[in-house]
């Protein structure tokens, strides 16, 4: 009966996360490797204004590297320059992508990757930065720039650019600051909802993280969550059956014991 029981508890939570499953999640990352990504990297040119990641990725004009500055880091990795204040950085599962190093130098590190003919109901992506404030002008800072782009359309769907100007204008309430780092306490959870328009489509998510054109200053960001659901913890529901079979095995080893 217990071993019956047991098997009852595991077939509920089996089925609520049937419920939710989809083949389309972390874009990889949780192999601890970018396979399906396209990463590069070089030295940082130009201005905050004008530079992309394509720049950086393999056939750009400022690709010098495989991106070998940033890494897949682990849920047990801490941000060396921020600790705790920045949290976790991994947002769900095991791993996430952190681009660029956590020092400075005058580089920039960019990621990216296309999904085909998409038709599942939404694309989610997470993200977090640190930007430190060196003193310089917003066009020449540390910068995250993070794109959505609707490749059969060419259309930008979601843009995101953040830089660590002396004046603070180039950071949101999104932003916290501690000594001379920009940065984002929380994960910031992104969602395109694909309606009839746009169901078919190609999309490419990508990320450039860049130090300051001086070159003394740090700029790098943390990215996970791809995929078509929501990044997120085991629904309550999900916790609550769980919970429940776990009172009823309880109970009945109660019995036996009595009996």
């Amino acid at each position: 009966m217990k071993k019956q029981l047991l098997a009852a508890v595991v077939a509920m939570v089996g089925l609520t996360g049937m419920a939710h499953a989809d083949g389309f999640y972390n874009g990889g990352f949780e192999a601890g490797t970018t396979g399906g990504w396209t990463t590069g990297g070089g030295y940082r040119a130009g201005t905050n204004n004008s530079m992309q990641p394509s720049q950086f990725l393999p056939g750009g004009n400022l690709n010098g590297d495989n991106g070998s500055r940033g890494a897949v880091v682990g849920s047990s990795y801490v941000d060396p320059n921020l600790g705790s204040l920045l949290g976790s950085t991994v947002y769900n599962g095991n791993y996430s992508y952190r681009a660029e190093d956590t020092t400075s130098g005058g580089y920039a590190t960019a990621i990216s990757q296309k999904v085909s003919n998409y038709t599942d109901a939404n694309i989610y992506f997470a993200w977090k930065a640190v930007l430190e404030n060196g003193g310089h002008q917003e066009y020449e800072s540390a910068l995250m720039k993070l794109t959505l782009t609707d490749d059969t359309t060419g259309q930008l769907l979601i843009s995101r650019s953040y830089n660590a100007g002396f004046s603070g204008s180039g950071v949101d309430s999104r932003f916290a600051k501690e000594g001379n780092l920009f940065y984002t306490p929380s994960w910031q959870v992104e969602q395109l909802s694909i309606d009839q328009s746009l169901s078919g489509h190609s999309f490419t998510l990508s990320l450039l993280a860049a130090d300051c054109q001086p070159t003394g200053h740090t700029g790098y960001a943390y990215l996970d969550g791809f995929g078509a659901v929501t990044p997120s913890v085991p629904e309550p529901t999900t916790y609550g059956m769980l919970l429940a079979g776990l009172g009823l095995l309880g109970y009945m080893a109660r019995r036996k014991k009595s009996a």
